[in-house]
């Protein structure tokens, strides 16, 4: 019965997550779309322990935490290929268009550049990246996170253009 709690546990986080994100965008929350992920979580792991302690006389916390655990981090795996996805961006900018084509010329001067600047407009909002001139320069803040991502990169062994790119 306790993989059914963690089971349950799962599925309200695979509701309320989504509630989340979409209530962040209504009441325009600054808030990124990882915390709400992260508060979600944090919320429907708490009430899954809740109701199998309150429930289950033998409740086992570690079979509930790894099916919840299994979910929630398939829901994140599939929220984060999705989101911010350039290729998925290009994708759905060519389906919205009669025909469904269009020249590789109009995809690079039309749609590239608009969700390069989205990707900016993020960086600068988030006080990694200033505009200087007609130059972008990266703020302390964000020389900061280049290392902790560079870190995180060596340690995952992930290379500078790829999963497989080692350097030598």
């Amino acid at each position: 019965m306790s993989f059914a709690v963690g089971l349950i546990a799962a599925v309200v986080f695979a509701l309320l997550a989504p509630a989340m994100q979409f209530i962040a965008r209504v009441q325009g929350w600054s808030l990124a779309p990882v915390i709400l992920l992260a508060i979600a979580a944090v919320v429907s792991h708490l009430l899954g322990v809740l109701l199998g302690v309150l429930t289950l006389p033998q409740f086992r916390y570690w079979d509930a935490a790894s099916i919840f655990g299994f979910g929630v981090m398939g829901y994140v795996f599939a929220f984060g290929a999705v989101y911010k996805s350039v290729s998925l961006d290009i994708l759905l900018g060519l389906v919205d268009r009669p025909g469904r084509k269009a020249p590789l010329s109009d995809v690079v001067e039309r749609q590239v550049p608009a969700l390069f600047q989205g990707r900016t407009k993020i960086l600068i909002d988030g006080g990694l990246v200033e505009q200087v001139d007609s130059r972008f320069a990266a703020t302390e803040a964000g020389q900061i996170m280049a290392k902790r991502i560079g870190r995180l990169r060596h340690a995952f062994g992930i290379g500078d253009t790829g999963l497989y790119d080692f350097p030598d």
